[in-house]
């Protein structure tokens, strides 16, 4: 992953264990002093609010465990790889698209970002610019030609 992206995991799960962890904690404290528990609402919104939000933090200290940050450095420009940004044409109605191939964790197709996992991504890797790629999508099958690889 970038280390724009796994400083951002950094962040979000320091955001959840410093802010919103004990801010639950405080709600099941607050919910509990309301007396009986059996029939507390409250309670038990706040029990589940922080079973959800332990799993959420877990979760994001397996990925930050398991995560490598790439040095781009030492990456060619010459194939479509991780991290590199590529302009395709869709041959079929000669729309111009960029996008960077990026981890799953960092995916978001807002920002331009496509999952190294996704189909697109799976076609494009180890290929050349000129290369022309098909692509079995929810639509059909996608032609592609790469114009551009950049770093």
């Amino acid at each position: 992953m970038s280390q724009e992206g796994f400083d951002k995991l950094v962040a979000e799960l320091r955001q959840m264990e410093n802010v919103e962890l004990p801010q639950v904690r405080e709600a099941i404290a607050e919910a509990r002093d309301k007396g009986d528990l059996s029939e507390n609402f409250e309670y038990h919104a706040a029990k589940r609010e922080q079973a959800r939000l332990l799993g959420r933090i877990r979760f994001k200290q397996r990925v930050l465990a398991n995560a490598r940050v790439i040095d781009t450095s030492h990456l060619g420009s010459d194939t479509v790889q991780l991290l590199c940004n590529v302009e395709i044409t869709n041959l079929a109605n000669n729309s111009k698209m960029s996008y960077t191939i990026a981890s799953p964790h960092e995916a978001n197709l807002r920002e331009g970002k496509i999952s190294i996992k996704s189909p697109i991504a799976e076609a494009l890797l180890n290929k050349k610019v000129g290369d022309v790629v098909e692509v079995r999508v929810p639509a059909g099958i996608l032609r592609l030609r790469i114009e551009n690889i950049q770093r």
